[in-house]
């Protein structure tokens, strides 16, 4: 039941983002009131589990740097991608950040030992999304607001790779991590406001809505409620929430808003999660075991979750981490029902397969 509430409120964010849109909210506007709203859900949080912010400038460095690529960046290149693309689409798009870091991690070098099962997993996932957009035909989907709504699931690859160094196994508690980063990812946003061009009428009570609701449940309690997931029923559990998201945000699109769900559509989802279920074959029969990352919450403590072995493949690590949460800030997880652990990223809405 819990893993169906997830899902929806999930992959219910394209929806919402879409309904702001269209109710006379610019992305900027958009992203900036989802960052707020989402960082004062966590405060709350944070404040009732006697969590105190991280005081430290080294942090608050890296935190920024975080809150760029994991929350203000692909928030608002979501809100713009939305503008000429079906919320169902924008929804299998984020999908894909598994593949942009097992790509990420190929072009840098720090991606070794990739077998042939990966391989064909990172092919089939990019030849899916090529299928979904069709740039060859004049019907297809490519467009500039297709190409933010990749670039925004690249961004969090490169936010996954930054935190998983820099922000992990630091001893700052994880919703008071979460709430610093979503802070800084409001800051950050508040100051392009200015260049931001004015509505020229004031939103719709349904466009309010929309982006209240993306604020607080859709970036802010859904951290709450999947760490506890994870805490009950293991990383196993939040990984299968991420399967999910593309089929609910595509359902819900149809549903609510009309939008057509194409044949081509239907198939290059399925190719891509078929992509990213093989490139993450060694991860789920040894990664997160050689990590340390075992079901928790039935009497198997995880030993240090928060932070897998370095030896691990770059992308299998991130991979290892994203798994444990996937709301739109970083977050934590616990390795045992009553012992919190440092922080751990999650994807920030992005990659939570």
């Amino acid at each position: 039941m819990r893993i169906a509430v997830l899902a929806l409120l999930w992959g219910s964010s394209f929806l919402w983002i879409k309904l702001a849109l269209e109710g006379g909210l610019a992305p900027l506007h958009v992203t900036v009131v989802r960052c707020a709203l989402g960082a004062a859900v966590l405060l709350v949080l944070a404040r009732a589990a006697r969590q105190r912010l991280p005081r430290g400038r080294r942090v608050w460095g890296h935190l920024a740097v975080a809150a760029l690529f994991c929350n203000a960046l692909p928030f608002l290149l979501f809100s713009i991608g939305e503008q000429t693309v079906d919320s169902g689409v924008a929804g299998v798009m984020n999908a894909t950040t598994p593949l942009w870091s097992l790509g990420l991690g190929l072009l840098l070098g720090t991606e070794r030992g990739l077998g042939p099962k990966r391989l064909a997993g990172l092919l089939l996932g990019f030849g899916g999304t090529l299928l979904i957009f069709a740039p060859w035909q004049q019907s297809g989907l490519a467009s500039r607001g297709a190409v933010a709504l990749l670039a925004a699931a690249v961004s969090y690859a490169v936010a996954f790779a930054y935190m998983a160094r820099h922000l992990i196994g630091r001893g700052t508690p994880p919703l008071a991590l979460s709430a610093a980063q979503l802070l800084m990812a409001t800051g950050l946003t508040t100051l392009g406001l200015p260049a931001s061009p004015h509505a020229e009428s004031a939103p719709t009570l349904t466009g309010v809505l929309a982006v209240v609701v993306l604020g607080v449940f859709g970036t802010g309690l859904t951290f709450h409620l999947n760490s506890r997931l994870i805490a009950d029923e293991g990383p196993t559990a939040a990984a299968t929430v991420g399967y999910l998201l593309p089929v609910v945000s595509v359902a819900l699109g149809a549903l609510v808003l009309g939008e057509e769900i194409g044949v081509r559509v239907v198939g290059g989802m399925a190719v891509v999660l078929v992509g990213v279920g093989l490139t993450r074959t060694g991860l789920t029969r040894t990664g997160l075991t050689r990590a340390g990352l075992t079901r928790a919450g039935r009497g198997r403590p995880v030993a240090h979750p928060s932070k897998p072995e370095p030896h691990l493949p770059s992308s299998e690590r991130t991979a290892a981490l994203s798994t444990l949460l996937s709301a739109r800030t970083t977050s934590g997880v616990r390795s045992t029902r009553s012992q919190p652990t440092a922080a751990t990223p999650a994807t920030c809405q992005g990659d939570s397969m």
